[in-house]
């Protein structure tokens, strides 16, 4: 058996190692053809509307999220992280956050949870029957605390959020209990960050216990 010199074992460690850790990278659809496969996905549905005014973006400040549909843009934001996982990820996580957006637009003026029934319906209309509420990807997790605290003034139910709410925001159980599921300025969600300052007072003075 023919001996192999040091020189040639390095080599071959250097071609082991490039085999091994190299990993293939799906290029990026650009914007535009996503946008252009949306809307070949909402045309059988007669979303016309819809389809004229969408949007779709790569967003790279997006860290443990992999889509974002705003209903207000009638923007998708979808995270370039996907491309670790292929261009079928990319498809269905576009075909997730446009169920989002398509069910909006069907539930009119009634809200709607955001992975309720109807989004169930429009994944199925989207060719996804068998979609998850949340992605299980290993993307990487950062935790950000709550920095505002909203309140329900009917039901007192508090709503912690990273970001200020923007725009009109009611409780939805208040919402369908009371008003047949239609926004109802009575249910309105007001700022109430006094709550989250009692709560870390009341953690406080257990630590100093």
């Amino acid at each position: 058996m023919p001996s192999v010199s040091r020189k040639q074992n390095r080599s071959l460690f250097r071609q082991l190692e490039f085999c091994f850790d190299a990993r293939e990278m799906s290029p990026l659809p650009s914007a535009r053809e996503m946008r252009e496969r949306a809307i070949g996905l909402l045309r059988p549905l007669k979303a016309e509307k819809l389809a004229s005014q969408l949007k779709v973006e790569w967003n790279t400040r997006m860290r443990t999220t992999v889509g974002r549909a705003d209903y207000s843009r009638s923007l998708i934001s979808i995270n370039p992280a996907l491309r670790n996982f292929g261009l079928d990820e990319i498809d269905r996580t576009l075909r997730h956050e446009l169920a989002h957006l398509l069910a909006r637009v069907r539930a009119g003026r009634h809200r709607i949870l955001p992975h309720g029934a109807e989004w169930r319906r429009a994944c199925r209309d989207l060719g996804i029957e068998d979609e998850r509420a949340c992605h299980k990807l290993p993307l990487a997790v950062r935790y950000v605390p709550p920095r505002f605290i909203y309140c329900c003034i009917n039901c007192q139910r508090e709503f912690p959020r990273v970001r200020r709410i923007r725009g009109a925001t009611a409780c939805l159980i208040c919402c369908r209990k009371f008003a047949h599921g239609k926004y109802d300025e009575r249910f309105r969600l007001q700022f109430a960050n006094f709550s989250l300052r009692r709560r870390f007072s009341r953690v406080l003075s257990k630590s100093s216990e």
